[in-house]
């Protein structure tokens, strides 16, 4: 058995993020962690044909011509990768011919870019999603695709080392979290605030006087719907050189410090009543970390289509983090408290 995965956009992401790992498939005596992959087949669709072609001759596959040429293999996913200003416009089209899956990358949708996401994104992102899950809208299909989203800092070490203390160690419901992000990790960064703690009930925000890279610094503060409460700042103001997030997580039992792509992870264990810290060693720099990253998440994905198991990460979860966007910017214009889930809803209905 082969896997036949379609890519729509053959960019930088889709070259230095997707398609080392991908490619390597292609030899199907590969042994990973979970066992012998199955191989992959790539094929590619590019506004820009070149460009195609320049990442069938070096990582291999079949060029198409357009969609259609694309998707008369039935392929068993179709990773979208385009750039987010372009990404509404790509995956529309797709919907024609009823995609068994479709895998995004992040964020889901952002027509302003991913510092600048408005209102309409997430009204057009859940209609992409809505239109997805019930077949073509405009063909009446009644077969769905199968939605996933990237979001690889789940596959960051320290995050997944977090996740499994939150659940070995009883640390409970999240309470607070406090959130500092450099816009080039803000919807991750807001991806794990769900992942940890879910979604958002009330936002409140205010937009800062400077611009930094065409972005205005966000400064917000929430609730959210399990009650916990906590603020988050985003920036493009922050260096590159210093660190792109601090994310603090206090829990019912503990609390956690997340600290850039390859930072320490801070512990507060508060029932053994003792702090420790998890710090990565060796030559393992942050965007070593970054790369390792997309492997481990295109892993763990093209694993759940072989086991016909859900994805790691649903469609939805780009959405929620969309919405949570979305009222940080409806508070900011109309100067109030948003009602998240009443305003906002992700209802696939």
């Amino acid at each position: 058995m082969t896997l036949k995965i379609a890519i729509i956009g053959t960019g930088k992401v889709a070259r230095q993020s997707y398609l080392p790992y991908l490619s390597s498939r292609e030899d199907s005596g590969r042994v990973l962690p979970g066992g012998r992959a199955l191989p992959v087949r790539l094929s590619y669709f590019s506004r820009t044909r070149a460009k195609a072609e320049a990442c069938a001759k070096d990582f291999g596959g079949d060029v198409a011509g357009s969609v259609e040429e694309l998707m008369a293999d039935d392929p068993d996913a179709v990773l979208v990768l385009t750039d987010e200003t372009q990404r509404y416009d790509a995956t529309l089209p797709l919907l024609e011919y009823h995609p068994r899956r479709i895998f995004f990358e992040k964020p889901l949708l952002a027509r302003n870019g991913q510092a600048n996401v408005c209102e309409e994104d997430f009204f057009q992102a859940r209609e992409l999603l809505q239109s997805a899950h019930a077949g073509s809208a405009a063909s009446g299909a009644v077969a769905g695709a199968e939605t996933a989203m990237v979001f690889n800092y789940r596959f960051f070490d320290q995050v997944e080392r977090a996740q499994r203390i939150i659940q070995e160690r009883g640390f409970g419901k999240l309470i607070q979290a406090s959130l500092f992000v450099n816009y080039a990790c803000w919807s991750h960064c807001i991806d794990l605030l769900n992942l940890f703690g879910g979604r958002a009930a009330w936002v409140a925000a205010l937009a800062g006087e400077s611009t930094y890279q065409g972005a205005v610094d966000v400064a917000g503060s929430f609730r959210l719907e399990n009650g916990a409460s906590g603020t988050i700042l985003g920036t493009s103001g922050s260096s590159f050189e210093m660190s792109l997030y601090e994310l603090h997580f206090n829990f019912e039992n503990g609390s956690l410090h997340l600290s850039d792509l390859d930072g320490p992870l801070q512990v507060n264990d508060n029932a053994r009543r003792y702090s420790e810290t998890h710090a990565l060693i060796g030559n393992y720099a942050r965007w070593a970390q970054y790369s390792a990253s997309f492997e481990k998440s295109l892993a763990a994905y093209l694993e759940s289509i072989e086991k016909g198991a859900p994805p790691p990460i649903p469609g939805i979860a780009g959405l929620e983090e969309l919405q949570f966007e979305a009222a940080l910017r409806r508070s900011i214009t109309e100067r109030r408290p948003v009602d998240v889930q009443e305003e906002f809803p992700v209802s696939m209905n």
